[in-house]
């Protein structure tokens, strides 16, 4: 097969175009290599940034509302001693013998904010008979000396009054600072070591108590006959019978734990309160080793026990003196409530109704004639156990059988109140005048505000030794709440306070369970 050569003018044209062909890409590839160099570093293309911060502290808000200053509901400590307690309720002296005991139990309180709110705890446990030398006030403020300097003023949160309390002759202890709630009761422990107390008492401040005056069944006849019995002797009589048929007891609670009887040692067997547990949830952990171990806890009787969030004006009123009649304000009350929307509007947003708002709402102070839902589940103010009308209004029918009961029952709340004696007796009526205040205290703080109100009442004291800010420590205290909640699973491997009948954990399964739940 013959091949044909290309002649020479085809042969130029392939070199002519294989060397255009190399020139041109020798450019491209110089092009590309110079390309970066034609831009230079500052004038690349940055993407969007922010504005930046000026430097400094960026401030939060102030606050839109600032609560009125607390005001002192016992101004006339400052210039005199206080009036004598109604006659009934003083105790006997060294009564405490009568019950077979040679140390008479302290009953402590635990402060560290609001003042106002434990002095009416103070008075009132007063004035309805525990003997004021047997009540020690426990300062749990972490300010050192301040308070028993007077150096804080009414509006610090941490103010406590040494003097007054000293007028009203109780007991003042210090703590070396500020704890936590399972360490302050860690801490009430350690004082029995101190003291040589076999058994103490222990209260809340947000309580009102009140002794039985108008008698018991079971417990104590009214105030003015024989046989009467106080708070104070009614709790010492729960002692008694503690010990002479639970010989494994630990607690006997009054109204759960606004007051409580303490036996040391079964704290001392469970090894005492978690501290790394420092606030709620603290007590299921406690209270749960106690019976893992044994030890009994169970109720008890012995006077109104009111859960409060706020003060009575005048503290003179639980000593039942002349021209003085009950009336309360809150130490932090809620701000002003925006202006209603006009009628028909309704693109206004309402607001939001606190789900146990709306329930406790249906447990105002029993009124004639109100009909409740869920009967059998609605909470009581604590003067409920005394008195039929509310007793009848709080469990209204839900069926004929308890219509037939509240017709019973509307037939003994006549007969009652048609009792002349107490119409005519003065004491009587103030004591329940008290009372009757008392539940309203309570409905109030079991409203839609939430009941811890209170503590952040007193925003004051900028410069004062030892200040902290209030709602701060609010925060602070939270989150340590929400960490002892964590520990509290972790601990348990189980999220809820039925740690024995719902989870079947044991004493010696602290620590060492995988969790029950995804």
């Amino acid at each position: 097969m013959l091949i044909t050569m290309p002649n020479l003018r085809q042969l130029s044209v392939i070199a002519i175009s294989l060397v255009s062909f190399a020139l041109l890409f020798g450019a491209v590839g110089r092009h590309r290599r110079a390309l970066p160099e034609l831009f230079h570093e500052d004038e690349k293309p940055k993407p969007p940034q922010a504005p930046q911060r000026p430097p400094g502290p960026r401030y939060k808000p102030m606050p839109t509302w600032t609560p009125p200053p607390v005001k002192d509901n016992f101004p006339s400590l400052a210039t005199s001693t206080p009036p004598p307690i109604p006659k009934w309720n003083v105790a006997r002296k060294d009564v405490h013998k009568e019950h077979d005991l040679d140390v008479a139990p302290p009953l402590l309180i635990g402060f560290t904010r609001s003042w106002p709110i434990l002095l009416q705890a103070v008075v009132a446990y007063i004035t309805a008979g525990w003997p004021a030398d047997q009540i020690y006030v426990v300062e749990n403020t972490g300010v050192q000396q301040a308070n028993a300097r007077g150096q804080l003023s009414l509006q610090n949160q941490f103010h406590l009054n040494h003097t007054t309390l000293k007028t009203l002759g109780v007991n003042v202890v210090t703590t070396p600072t500020l704890l936590s709630f399972a360490q302050l009761q860690n801490f009430y422990l350690s004082l029995t070591y101190a003291h040589g107390w076999p058994y103490y008492f222990w209260s809340h401040m947000d309580v009102l108590p009140m002794s039985f005056e108008d008698g018991f069944a079971g417990k104590t006849p009214k105030y003015s006959d024989a046989g009467y019995k106080s708070i104070y002797t009614l709790a010492l009589e729960a002692l008694r019978d503690a010990r002479a048929n639970s010989p494994r007891w630990s607690i006997r609670f009054f109204a759960y734990d606004h007051l409580a009887l303490v036996n040391p040692a079964a704290f001392e067997d469970v090894g005492g309160w978690d501290t790394l547990i420092p606030y709620y949830i603290t007590d299921c952990d406690m209270h749960s080793r106690l019976g893992m171990r044994n030890w009994t806890m169970a109720d008890a009787k012995a006077g109104i026990i009111t859960d409060v969030s706020v003060a009575l004006d005048d503290l003179l009123v639980l000593y039942r003196v002349d021209g003085i009649e009950p009336s309360f304000s809150d130490p932090n009350p809620p701000p002003p409530k925006p202006p209603k929307p006009e009628e028909g509007d309704d693109n206004k947003k309402k607001p939001a109704r606190n789900k146990r708002a709306a329930a406790e709402d249906e447990l105002a102070v029993p009124l004639p004639g109100r009909r409740r839902s869920s009967p059998r589940t609605q909470r009581l103010p604590p003067s409920a156990m005394l008195d039929a009308r509310a007793r009848v209004e709080a469990y209204r029918p839900t069926s004929e059988a308890e219509a037939e009961a509240e017709t019973e029952a509307d037939s003994v709340l006549s007969r009652r109140d048609g009792d002349d004696d107490k119409k005519q007796d003065e004491n009587y009526r103030r004591w329940r005048h008290i009372v009757t205040t008392a539940d309203e205290m309570y409905m109030y703080k079991h409203g839609d505000r939430g009941r811890n109100t209170w503590q952040a009442g007193q925003r004051g004291g900028h410069g004062e030794p030892f200040y902290y800010d209030a709602a701060g420590l609010a925060d602070a205290i939270e989150l340590l709440t929400e960490t002892g909640r964590e520990v509290f699973r972790r601990k348990w491997g189980h999220r809820d306070c039925d740690l024995a009948s719902g989870a079947k954990l044991k004493f010696d399964d602290q620590w060492r369970v995988e969790k029950d739940w995804e």
